[in-house]
């Protein structure tokens, strides 16, 4: 249920001195809590802003863009809540429109670090993490069912182990247990399609990219990374590849013959081909060099508009990523 609000006068004054070189220096501090590929979430250290995720999403030109963007944002949130079932996270949203840049901000209920799937990841046995897959999976069937009923209406989302967190998750004894209780925490990329149109425009997705590369990404990735995500078997590997991003290329195997023996069996219904572990390692070398060359890029892009250009730069970027 939407429920999050805050002052948006103390958020414009976070805004107004906020850093994206360096967050934790802005004139009200940030801390970075995750990057994700395109925007960055981070807790800010002001009274009525804390135990909240913000999401910061300076990609709109004008007003009427965050308004479209809004109501798209909120119906999805709708769909994934009230028609397919997911746990979301108390959230919220803030357009802040008479900033430097026009900035919409994501907010949600804050877990704790170690609840996140990802993160809790490193402290759980082989058959843990296989339990956990299967929880991740048996929530993502949610949303294909659904997508089976309502032939109009076809949800896309991203299954990726960051963004679950795990309900009442303890990492002093982080004993899963049989059944686990999964919180879906990207609704940011509102993927939806009605009549076949997707209701998002995509060019957002290219507003952070390097000027220089728009057209080649437009032309060679939008549609296929939009698309991944309308794909049971697509988004398994995706969620499997993140192993190997995590630096748990041994947990492998496993996961993959915990999600062909869950097609085989409780979503046998939509005939998905089992997965091998050369496709998944396939897939997670070329994301990899894709998102590696997309951030080196965006970087020179920070370069040539800080320090040549002097035009300001208002994404966050992080030096490093390991995969």
């Amino acid at each position: 249920m939407c429920s999050l609000v805050v002052d948006l006068d103390r958020l414009r004054d976070f805004d107004l001195g906020f850093d994206p070189m360096h967050p934790e220096q802005s004139r009200v501090p940030a801390r970075i809590l995750g990057y994700g590929e395109i925007s960055t979430v981070f807790e800010i250290d002001a009274e009525g802003l804390r135990g909240i995720a913000f999401k910061r999403m300076p990609i709109f030109n004008t007003g009427d863009e965050m308004d479209r963007y809004q109501t798209i944002y909120a119906e999805y949130n709708r769909l994934l809540d009230q028609e397919i079932g997911l746990c979301l996270p108390a959230y919220g949203s803030a357009a802040l429109k008479d900033v430097v840049f026009p900035v919409f901000y994501i907010l949600q209920r804050q877990y704790a670090y170690e609840s996140i799937a990802h993160r809790a990841l490193h402290r759980l046995t082989e058959a843990e993490v296989r339990t956990l897959v299967r929880a991740v999976l048996r929530e993502l069937k949610k949303v294909w069912d659904f997508n089976a009923r309502r032939k109009d209406i076809q949800v896309g989302v991203d299954g990726q182990l960051s963004n679950w967190a795990i309900e009442g998750f303890d990492p002093v004894r982080p004993n899963l247990g049989s059944r686990v209780s999964l919180a879906y925490l990207d609704t940011s990329t509102p993927l939806f399609r009605v009549n076949g149109v997707e209701r998002l425009d995509t060019e957002l997705f290219l507003r952070s990219a390097p000027s220089f590369l728009v057209w080649i990404l437009r032309l060679l990735y939008v549609k296929d990374v939009v698309n991944r995500y309308y794909d049971f078997r697509l988004v398994a590997t995706d969620l499997i590849a993140n192993l190997y991003k995590e630096q748990c290329p041994q947990w492998v195997p496993g996961a993959i013959a915990e999600a062909n023996d869950f097609f085989a069996t409780e979503a046998a219904a939509f005939g998905i081909q089992p997965i091998d572990e050369g496709s998944v390692r396939s897939y997670y070398r070329q994301d990899a060099m894709i998102w590696s060359l997309y951030l080196s890029m965006r970087k020179v892009d920070r370069f040539l508009r800080t320090k040549v250009l002097h035009t300001g730069y208002p994404y966050v970027l992080p030096e490093t990523v390991k995969r």
